[in-house]
């Protein structure tokens, strides 16, 4: 019975994306108010034009330019940066008119970072507006080299992240990579003043730049809230018994609820005024001492920003569809309009998708897929 809904579930989803491409295929697009599933994008890629680096087979994405009747692409004001710098020169980071973008980069997760990268750029009317900013830990060249290749136009830059300033900070089950958005205010150009960071398990079906725009007043980071979960279950015992700890949250613009950092509009400038992560790096200290909170790199941000974050619409990031269900349960479209979709989680789609088992919601994640499995590989 299962595999019968899985199926009828799958040709509904297929149906809704070649109604979506006829759509967008007819008529100039509009703006992207509301998300749309996305068209078939192989028919947008180079077969003939496919890269190998030894384990790593991706097809190469075609360079996508922004609308040019669309005025926002060439105002700088459009994107709120520093019109002092109009001057620099047009593929310099400290661009004014740039919008920012910061993800990891590593061997692990490199397929889901390439999906996203390409999810941006289809569905943004700027396209060549973006900036990403990739943070890496392995020495190896080879990894931005594949991002080079396969989207030749892409302006982004790459910093190297050394494990080592966390490793003492943290337990050794940990991976320390997950520590780096702690730390984007001193790996980025001091030039970039806000950013929005991503997990490399997300794709857009929207424009970013919708997310970009969005007003953080006064505070620091923006993030879609979940007040719904129980936000003690974060932290230990050992933590909500001491009024030394728990107090933290007192005077909190709001109650505290749990956001996932994995979705985040950052203020950079008022990261380094507040020193958040000087801020973060005491409450890691203070766990590796007492043992106050739980799930590794999410509670040091619950600790210095729940409460006081600029609330974002949960449009923006849809999570849970890679959330461990041992009764292998798939979760379906949200009923209401969407423009990310986040499969945080142990069960991420290209696992799924190459183990023949895939949800129906992986279908779309794979329109992104750049990836050529090996038996579909041929060299140029």
């Amino acid at each position: 019975m299962m595999t019968i809904i899985k199926i009828a579930t799958l040709v509904t989803i297929s149906t809704m994306i070649m109604l979506s491409f006829l759509y967008r295929h007819s008529s100039p697009p509009p703006p992207p108010a509301e998300a749309n599933i996305p068209s078939n994008l192989f028919s947008a890629i180079k077969q003939i034009n496919l890269l190998h680096h030894d384990q790593f087979r991706y097809r190469k994405a075609l360079q996508f330019k922004n609308i040019e009747e669309n005025k926002i692409c060439s105002s700088s004001t459009a994107f709120g940066s520093n019109l002092a710098m109009i001057n620099r020169s047009i593929d310099s980071v400290c661009n004014p008119s740039l919008l920012h973008i910061a993800m990891t980069l590593d061997n692990h997760y490199i397929r889901g970072t390439v999906a996203a990268v390409h999810s941006i750029l289809h569905n943004s009317l700027c396209p060549e507006n973006m900036c990403f900013h990739f943070i890496y830990s392995d020495a190896n060249p080879l990894l931005r080299s594949l991002v080079k290749d396969i989207f030749p136009s892409l302006k982004f830059k790459a910093y190297y992240y050394n494990l080592d300033i966390v490793k003492n900070k943290i337990s050794s089950s940990e991976e320390p990579l997950n520590y780096a958005r702690n730390y984007l205010v001193y790996l980025l150009e001091p030039c970039v003043e806000k950013v929005i960071y991503l997990d490399s398990d997300v794709i857009l079906v929207d424009d970013i730049s919708i997310l970009w725009r969005i007003n953080l007043t006064s505070a620091t980071v923006g993030s879609p809230e979940y007040c719904h979960v129980n936000f003690n279950q974060f932290f230990t015992p050992n933590f909500w018994s001491q009024k030394k700890f728990s107090r933290v949250f007192s005077g909190r613009n709001r109650n505290p609820c749990y956001f996932n950092t994995g979705v985040m509009v950052i203020d950079l400038t008022k990261w380094i005024k507040f020193r958040h992560t000087e801020m973060m790096e005491r409450w890691m200290e203070i766990q590796r001492e007492q043992r106050i909170y739980n799930l590794g790199s999410l509670p040091p941000f619950l600790l210095v920003f729940a409460g006081d974050i600029a609330p974002i619409n949960r449009r923006w990031n849809e999570v849970g569809f890679g959330a461990d269900d041992l009764s292998g349960d798939c979760r379906q479209l949200p009923p209401s309009p969407f423009s990310l979709l986040h499969w945080n989680g142990k069960n991420k789609p290209w696992l799924r998708l190459d183990s023949g088992n895939p949800c129906p919601i992986d279908i779309i994640w794979s329109q992104y897929d750049l990836y050529v499995p090996a038996q579909q590989f041929t060299y140029a």
